[in-house]
């Protein structure tokens, strides 16, 4: 699966958890939540995945962590504030350039319609 076809299924799977849960509450249920929706799918998840910074040959562990990863290749920023702002969308992509991914989506899911809520992030590597 690409990360097209990947992509796809988790604004599939955040719109299900959206229309249940709606807006409103911490990030950490709709991490929950949308990790379940995606095994449910059979898609390989890593939630909560630390990830090192490397400097020269130095490997860093210094507290980053990815919310969620799906199938190695594209990675998910949970959010749930009042608007997404720079600094949301410089995290996610710090995130793809640390673990060389391609593909983010910063989803706020704090919104009254999640399409409102996802942003697509593209690391040009």
């Amino acid at each position: 699966m690409n990360e097209n076809q990947i992509s796809q299924q988790i604004i599939d799977a955040s719109l299900k958890v959206h229309k249940k849960l709606g807006p409103g509450l911490l990030e950490s249920s709709y991490e929950e939540c949308l990790a379940y929706e995606l095994h449910k799918r059979d898609l390989f998840v890593e939630k909560q995945k630390a990830l090192p910074l490397v400097y020269d040959e130095i490997k860093m562990d210094i507290g980053y962590r990815i919310d969620i990863i799906v199938e190695e290749k594209v990675i998910i920023e949970i959010k749930s504030v009042e608007f997404l702002n720079d600094v949301h969308l410089a995290q996610i992509l710090t995130y793809l350039r640390l673990s060389n991914c391609k593909l983010g989506l910063l989803i706020n899911f704090n919104v009254a319609l999640i399409k409102n809520g996802i942003r697509r992030v593209v690391n040009n590597l």
